[in-house]
């Protein structure tokens, strides 16, 4: 089974488009591309009961960030601040061979940091 590519990295800013977190907007922390997963920031809030491990470490019911389908989100350009799909297009540099890199659909302004 062929698996799609994630079009987002960790470290960018996403909004979720669908499902009970609709509208939210967070940084992602994690991504699990073999499953076509991420963990975003403030969204999917599980509850997790927790045992303390180690001495010092907290024990009893923690909520941290579940993982949910990349294809719930769309990547906010940081030029325009609006939800956007993404282009790829390929830049000359001088020496070197032109390297791949993602533009926003809306303004075209380049994703990469």
């Amino acid at each position: 089974m062929a698996l799609a590519k994630l079009n987002v990295k960790t470290g960018d800013t996403v909004v979720v488009i669908s499902g009970k977190d609709k509208g939210k907007q967070g940084k992602i922390q994690k991504a699990f591309p073999a499953v076509g997963k991420i963990v975003v920031e403030g969204v999917a809030m599980v509850k997790k009961h927790q045992k303390p491990r180690g001495q010092g470490m907290p024990g009893g019911i923690i909520e941290k960030e579940a993982a949910i389908p990349a294809c719930k989100v769309m990547i906010v350009c940081p030029s325009c601040k609006k939800a956007t799909r993404i282009a790829h297009k390929f830049i000359e540099q001088e020496g070197k061979k032109p390297s791949k890199v993602r533009v926003c659909k809306k303004c075209g302004a380049t994703l990469e940091k």
